[in-house]
């Protein structure tokens, strides 16, 4: 495998990668700290599908194929790949939001690291 993506394509991938983290931030709800989290995974989850998408998927495809193609980085498909990988994060954040809420306020939440809930009462 051949890696053909340039700097400027890394660039648009990195900046694309940010943006949608800050999207998934603004979706997820909660606190800074919660939003900040998921700002940084799927930022990061981002790029890695980029890359992945870009150069492995779709790296056998030339720039007549493959239209726009930023400097090695096929920019349509990244988008969709990231679009898809925002969607999933977001989704399983506040469903484990949900969950550990829900826990907390019925009192299954384990309390001990064995697992075993502390007897409140």
């Amino acid at each position: 495998m051949q890696w053909d993506l340039g700097i400027q394509g890394l660039a648009v991938l990195a900046a694309m990668s940010l943006g949608f983290g800050v999207v998934a931030g603004l979706f997820v709800g909660g606190g800074f700290s919660r939003r900040g989290w998921a700002a940084v995974i799927t930022a990061v989850a981002c790029f890695g599908a980029g890359l992945l998408t870009s150069e492995v998927w779709f790296g056998w495809a030339t720039e007549e194929e493959l239209q726009p193609n930023i400097d090695g980085l096929s920019r349509d498909e990244v988008l969709l790949s990231s679009v898809l990988t925002t969607v999933v994060v977001v989704v399983v954040m506040r469903w484990v939001s949900r969950r550990a809420r829900r826990d907390e306020t019925s009192g299954n939440a384990a309390d001990r690291h064995d697992g075993r809930p502390v007897q409140r009462g």
